[in-house]
């Protein structure tokens, strides 16, 4: 398996590994919704707000996972959010979203990102260091159906504590629906 920063120049797959692997395992309207997410991220986000990693086997894409940048209005942090992360179904259960995503939480600490939070399973995050956030500590964008799934992580010594002011995120996931 290799690992590369990058949607592998091909937008249209990289979207539709997301919108295939979500209408598997969640159904095929979770597949649309995650497919044309990506699709959002890729066309409306400015690159100094994005960072992509894939996982391939030989040309096969098998795993992949976007970081867009989220501000906080009075705090000095480079923050990133973890959104969406995709195992292409054949290879999931198999170590390639775990690897995926340490080879990018190191990458972005290797570029001054200090934290990254992500909405998810909190025992699948909780395998690369994710742990649970309390929004009264650390704001979401938006109203969380599921509160448990909100987890952080420093990418520095210093442990997360709370964000000062209310949360920005990119255009893609200013739709309250995903939230």
């Amino acid at each position: 398996m290799e690992i590369s920063a990058g949607y592998a120049g091909d937008a249209e797959r990289f979207a539709g590994l997301f919108a295939d692997s979500f209408a598997v395992s969640e159904g095929p309207d979770e597949g649309t919704l995650i497919g044309s997410l990506v699709r959002d991220i890729l066309a409306r986000t400015d690159p100094g707000d994005l960072y992509c990693f894939v996982a391939r086997d030989g040309e096969t894409l098998i795993g992949a996972v976007c970081f867009t940048r989220l501000r906080y209005v009075e705090d000095p942090r480079r923050v990133f959010l973890l959104s969406p992360m995709a195992v292409a179904p054949t290879q999931q259960r198999k170590g390639v979203g775990q690897r995926l995503i340490r080879r990018a939480l190191a990458k972005l600490s290797s570029v001054g990102v200090e934290a990254v939070l992500t909405y998810g399973d909190p025992a699948y995050y909780g395998r690369v260091g994710f742990a649970p956030i309390a929004e009264v500590a650390i704001a979401a964008p938006y109203p969380l159906t599921i509160p448990q799934g909100w987890l952080g992580q420093s990418l520095t010594p210093t442990p997360l504590g709370t964000f000062a002011g209310g949360p920005h995120c990119v255009a893609a996931f200013q739709r309250p629906e995903i939230w």
